[in-house]
């Protein structure tokens, strides 16, 4: 009984003892000798049971410690690893992109995805290019560009802007293809005419007669980087199959494509103080070789009368006379900001 209740606890087994050692002292008719055999083999049975509760105690200790423990460089036990689900933000607006993956638990960060190390202030301004996470430590680094740029091909690249190709000298429709080519906006693009009597045409005017339209002068010049803030302007020139003169003038804006708007023309009556009839006399009607008029025909008359197609500020005679341009504005003859009589709406 001793040896039971010591292995089980040492306290339960103690108090047993005592009390078998007193009956033994009291009940039995032994002799004194006999009594004290009795109690040392009750001591040696207590201490025996006792030793083997402290062995169990030691073997389950270490058996518990040894658990978790796990060889240098093994792998985590999978049943304490976490799977994470990283979601692709390429693309997506930068702003986006952070409160979404904040929502899914992640701390997120952010750089330049541009060779230009630029601090990002404003993330609705900003796409993400390139993203790096660690599912493990839950974070995820955006790569991101300003959203009217292009992605590097890789992080910390350079913007592959495009450069601007050669137009000069093909047709408009030629060159909208070209430019369309090497992925530049055309609705960034202006045009303008290189004459001073010739009126610029609309981008749907130029399309319509795209073949008529040749590209005289381009900005910027062929090879130089078109980014998101650079403007391109072609200057063009018109020549239909009747105009003899298919060439582009050596500079814009320095001379008439029709040299008659000249007010420098020899023999242009419109200035001031001159008048001359078709044979060279005087005083005997007007004569305008301006834009819109012609000598004794119906295109023009004196006194206010109408004229036909007209330049825009072209010179004019006789004041209050009133035409249309080529693309059917209404003008009317009267004096410009230099004092002399020009066609204006």
């Amino acid at each position: 009984m001793i040896a039971v209740f010591s292995a089980v606890n040492a306290v339960l087994g103690c108090l047993v003892m005592i009390a078998a050692m007193v009956l033994v002292w009291v009940l039995p008719p032994w002799r004194w000798f006999a009594k004290l055999g009795a109690m040392f083999g009750a001591i040696a049975l207590m201490t025996l049971g006792a030793a083997l509760t402290g062995q169990a105690s030691d073997t389950s200790a270490s058996t518990t410690d040894a658990k978790p423990k796990a060889a240098p460089g093994a792998a985590a036990p999978a049943a304490t690893t976490q799977a994470v689900r990283t979601v692709d933000y390429t693309g997506e607006p930068l702003d986006t992109a952070e409160e979404q993956a904040r929502s899914a638990g992640f701390t997120t960060i952010d750089h330049d995805a541009a060779d230009k190390a630029r601090t990002v202030i404003i993330r609705g301004g900003w796409n993400v290019c390139f993203q790096q996470a660690d599912p493990t430590a839950k974070t995820i680094d955006f790569a991101a560009v300003k959203t009217d740029e292009p992605c590097p091909a890789k992080d910390g690249g350079p913007l592959p802007w495009p450069d601007m190709p050669k137009v000069v000298g093909h047709t408009y429709n030629a060159a909208v293809k070209i430019l369309e080519h090497a992925h530049i906006d055309l609705t960034r693009a202006t045009l303008d005419d290189v004459y001073l009597d010739v009126t610029p045409p609309t981008a749907t005017e130029a399309a319509k007669n795209g073949d008529e339209w040749r590209v005289c002068f381009q900005d910027p010049g062929s090879g130089e980087e078109i980014t998101s803030t650079t403007t391109v302007r072609l200057d063009l020139g018109r020549w239909s199959a009747s105009d003899t003169g298919d060439h582009c003038p050596s500079a814009k804006d320095t001379t008439y494509k029709n040299p008659e708007d000249d007010p420098d023309h020899a023999g242009d009556s419109s200035l001031p103080g001159s008048s001359s009839d078709s044979s060279g006399s005087t005083g005997g009607g007007s004569t305008s070789h301006a834009a819109g008029t012609s000598t004794g025909g119906s295109s023009s008359t004196t006194g206010g009368g109408s004229a036909g197609a007209v330049h825009p500020g072209a010179f004019c005679s006789p004041r209050g006379a009133t035409g249309v341009t080529d693309h059917g504005t209404a003008m009317v003859c009267g004096p410009g900001s230099d004092g002399r009589d020009r066609w204006h709406s």
